[in-house]
């Protein structure tokens, strides 16, 4: 075993990998959820209360880490985050899916990885290498299997569809401003602080919040509290710690594992057995992420070995990624 294995930039890569699997393991958990919950509670409530228990849990944790206020400079990132990803997302994908079917849905918001590479190339500056557009193009295919497998007898009206659109729109926009403010807030703050405006955001929807409560089953509150706790306190901020070890379009390219995991949750949890078409598209699905996150073999006289580890670094300077972008090593 060479040197190389425990350099702080592989360590560095693959905690941030191990972050990313967390939080599309936990937004696919959400899908599931997400069927209990919306019979019970209406697109705005469900949001609200998600929202409410993730800043929650989220608080008590900044609290026992002793985290402070944001940096001024990680404010901007994090208001423009939370009123359009944790708030208007939400809102959008819950009211979005009681008006179109789960594949029209799937199919839709599964264009956001692709605006958030666009957005990611203009706004940020990164580059976008031909194996990450390959990846997300496989990825975006297998998507679309699932979708269409998914579609059936659904119906899918005009706002439905403008929804689903918004909420991939938001979520894109959403990581991309995210991402500046990682720059100068921790992960756990730039998401305390983002859920907390997204929870703001949503309290026009507390007196409906209420009402729902009251007469929602159990069931359906305990999967809102678990949507809070999981897909948003946790999944979030093991999200947003990637996200600043890593480029926004690497970072969106991986969120299309959700759809294959999506499949093999519900076929687990709910017994709903996946067709043949379903089980092909979740198979491009990680096909595709694993297009993007390949690394190129490495060239003599390179500054990048076969593993995909970057030269050692002058002191205190931040090595660049393989797509161009600068990454953040702690």
């Amino acid at each position: 075993m060479t040197l190389t294995n425990f350099s702080p930039e592989r360590r560095s890569a693959r905690l941030a990998l191990a972050a990313v699997a967390v939080s599309v393991v936990l937004w696919a958990s959400a899908f599931v959820s997400i069927r209990s919950a919306g019979a019970a509670y209406s697109p705005g409530a469900l949001a609200l209360g998600r929202l409410l228990a993730g800043t929650l849990v989220l608080g008590l944790l900044l609290l026992i880490r002793r985290e402070g206020l944001p940096p001024r400079a990680a404010r901007p990132g994090i208001v423009a985050s939370g009123v359009l990803w944790f708030a208007c997302y939400t809102v959008a994908l819950n009211w979005g899916e009681q008006q179109v079917d789960a594949g029209t849905a799937a199919m839709i918001v599964n264009i956001g990885p692709i605006l958030m590479a666009l957005l990611a190339s203009r706004f940020l500056g990164e580059a976008l290498p031909p194996r990450l557009i390959a990846g997300m193009a496989v990825s975006f295919a297998g998507a679309i299997a699932v979708g269409l497998s998914m579609s059936g007898e659904g119906h899918a009206s005009v706002l439905g569809v403008v929804l689903c659109l918004v909420a991939a729109a938001t979520y894109a926009a959403g990581v991309v401003l995210q991402k500046p403010a990682l720059r100068h807030g921790s992960p756990l703050q730039v998401t305390f602080f983002a859920c907390l405006v997204g929870a703001l955001a949503c309290l026009p929807f507390s007196g409906q919040l209420v009402s729902d409560a009251s007469h929602a089953p159990a069931s359906a509150t305990l999967n809102m509290v678990y949507l809070g706790v999981f897909p948003t306190a946790l999944a979030f901020t093991t999200w947003a710690y990637a996200l600043a070890r890593t480029s926004a379009s690497r970072m969106g390219a991986t969120t299309y594992v959700v759809p294959a995991l999506v499949v093999l949750m519900s076929w687990v949890v709910l017994d709903e057995v996946p067709a043949a078409l379903t089980l092909v598209g979740g198979a491009i699905c990680l096909a595709g992420v694993a297009v993007s996150r390949s690394r190129p073999a490495a060239r003599e006289g390179g500054g990048v070995a076969a593993t995909g580890v970057p030269a050692p670094a002058e002191p205190g300077a931040v090595p660049p990624a393989p797509d161009g972008s600068a990454e953040r090593v702690d």
